[in-house]
């Protein structure tokens, strides 16, 4: 996250590591969700972290098997991208440029922030016959952890 103006941008390139069950749905028609979070909370020394900002970027990819393509559908703006193969279409998904976040003005200059992002595969999200197996089966733990880094104005 840099300083661009006055606000607050976020660039980065996520790794997504489709497991052999998941691809295998995703042939089958069966659409899988990310959710890319993004938190901002100022360290308070006494008191608990105060959550600044806690913004999320929803993606949606689903292959299409009459037209041949996948479907990239940002959730949060609502476009739609489509791909003919896989690694463009997660290519597309992984690569955030310049996303605003927060105002300059939200942060003060003399206290101690930290920025992180995390990518949540939604389990939820799949049909209610794969759900319990998506609970068990590790092939299915597609979530990342927090990305953390000290934030300054």
């Amino acid at each position: 996250m840099v300083l661009r103006g006055d606000s607050y941008v976020l660039s980065a390139d996520i790794d997504y590591q489709l497991s052999d069950r998941a691809k295998d749905a995703l042939q089958n028609g069966i659409p899988l969700f990310w959710t890319v979070q993004v938190k901002v909370q100022q360290h308070r020394d006494y008191l608990w972290n105060k959550t600044l900002l806690d913004k999320e970027m929803r993606y949606r990819i689903q292959y299409h098997a009459l037209l041949n393509m996948y479907r990239v559908r940002n959730e949060s703006r609502g476009t739609i991208e489509n791909f003919s193969t896989l690694s463009a279409a997660l290519h597309a998904m992984s690569t955030i440029r310049n996303a605003p976040i927060m105002d300059k003005a939200d942060i003060a200059s003399n206290a101690s922030y930290r920025a992180g992002v995390k990518v949540r595969f939604d389990r939820d999200a799949l049909p209610l016959p794969l759900r319990p197996v998506a609970y068990i089966n590790p092939q299915w733990y597609l979530s990342s952890d927090w990305y953390l880094w000290s934030l300054k104005k």
